[in-house]
C-alpha cells in the first residue's frame, strides 16, 4: 500500500466524526477534498473503509482493523516528532489534556497561566462525561495528559498526585441539618440524595463513604453533570455529595451550604496521568511539573476548604 500520513490522519478524522462533512471541519479541509482522501485509501487497501448511511458513515469490518493499525503509525509518527523536538529543546506544537468534568472548574485557569509562559505550544482539552471515558481517551492514546481523581489501575501509567481534592456534602440554603454543629453520618440515612452515575468519581467516593459508616442512601436522582445536581440541590430536591472544588461560586453567594457531616471534606488527590508507554513531548513534560510545582497553591488560594479526614487514593 502506498497510503500517505495525511490521508491516515484524514481516515481516522472521519472515523471519529461519524461524518465527513464534520472531519472536513476539524481537518479545515473541504468535504470533496477529505471524500476523495478516503477513495484513494480505499483504494489502496481494496476494501471498502465505510458503510454509507446519507450524511453519516459508520467503519466497516475492514474500517475497524485498518484504524487499529492506523493509529499505531500514527501514534509512532507523533513519538518520533515528539523525540525530535525533545531533541531541539523548544516547547511548541499540540499539546492535548484530558480531564473529567469536575476538573473544568480549574484546569481551563491553570492552562492559561501555562500558556501565558509558554505561548508556542497549541494545548487542546478533551472532556471526558467520566473516568471511565478518560480512561477509554487515556487508553487509545487520544490525550497526552489526563488530570483526573483516582488513577486507572487497568493500566499501565504513571500517575502524580498534585493537589489535595476535598469532597463534602452540600444542601440547600435552610435545610434543617445545617442547624447541627455536626451531623452524624447515620442521620443522612433519612434524607434523600442527587448523584453522579455509576462510573464516575465522585460517586465512587460517596458510596465508600456510605459504605465505611454502614448507610444506606436513598438515591432519588442520578445524573451526569455537576451543574444539574447543583441546581437541583438548590431547589430543594434532594443533598449532594461533591467536589468543593465544583461549587465555589454558589458557596459564595450562599446558594449552598457545607453540610456539617463527622468525617468529611474527605480528602482525595488530584492527579496528573499519562500512559507509562508513551514518551511525553518537550510539552507535556512542561505542563507536567507546571501542575505538579504549582497546582495545589493555585487551588488551595482560590478554593479554601476545611480540614477533612485524608482517605486513601
Amino acid at each position: 500500500m502506498n497510503v500517505t500520513f495525511r490521508q491516515l490522519r484524514v481516515f481516522a478524522e472521519v472515523a471519529r466524526a461519524g461524518s465527513v462533512a464534520r472531519a472536513a471541519e476539524a481537518l479545515h479541509l473541504t468535504s470533496p477534498a477529505v471524500s476523495m482522501q478516503i477513495k484513494e485509501v480505499e483504494s489502496q487497501v481494496g476494501l471498502p473503509l465505510f458503510d454509507r448511511h446519507g450524511r453519516s458513515v459508520s467503519l466497516s469490518l475492514a474500517g475497524e482493523y485498518f484504524l487499529v493499525h492506523a493509529k499505531k503509525l500514527l501514534a509512532a509518527l507523533k513519538e518520533a516528532d515528539d523525540a525530535m523536538q525533545r531533541l531541539k529543546r523548544v516547547e511548541r506544537g499540540a499539546l492535548t489534556i484530558g480531564m473529567v468534568t469536575t476538573a473544568k472548574y480549574f484546569v481551563p485557569h491553570l492552562l492559561a497561566l501555562f500558556h501565558e509562559e509558554h505561548p508556542g505550544v497549541d494545548v487542546r482539552l478533551r472532556i471526558a462525561a467520566n473516568r471511565e471515558q478518560l480512561v477509554a481517551l487515556l487508553n487509545a492514546g487520544d490525550v497526552d495528559l489526563a488530570v483526573m481523581g483516582r488513577p486507572p489501575r487497568e493500566l499501565a501509567t504513571r500517575s502524580e498526585a498534585f493537589a489535595t481534592h476535598p469532597l463534602a456534602f452540600v444542601a440547600p440554603a435552610g435545610h434543617p441539618l445545617l442547624e447541627h454543629a455536626e451531623v452524624p453520618p447515620q442521620a443522612l440515612a433519612a434524607q434523600t440524595f442527587i448523584v453522579r452515575e455509576v462510573g464516575s468519581g465522585t460517586r465512587a467516593v460517596m458510596e465508600a463513604f456510605f459504605a465505611q459508616h454502614r448507610v444506606e442512601a436513598h438515591i432519588s436522582m442520578e445524573l451526569p453533570s455537576n451543574e444539574t445536581i447543583k441546581q437541583a440541590v438548590i431547589a430543594g430536591l434532594g443533598l449532594g455529595f461533591v467536589s468543593l472544588h465544583t461549587v465555589a461560586l454558589e458557596m459564595q453567594h450562599g446558594l449552598l451550604k457545607l453540610l456539617p457531616v463527622e468525617g468529611t471534606p474527605v480528602m482525595r488527590t488530584w492527579n496528573v496521568v499519562h500512559l507509562g508507554s508513551r514518551v511525553l513531548s518537550p510539552a507535556a513534560e512542561a505542563f507536567r511539573y507546571f501542575l505538579i510545582e504549582r497546582g495545589d497553591a493555585w487551588l488551595r488560594e482560590r478554593h479554601a476548604a476545611p480540614p477533612g479526614r485524608p482517605v486513601s487514593t
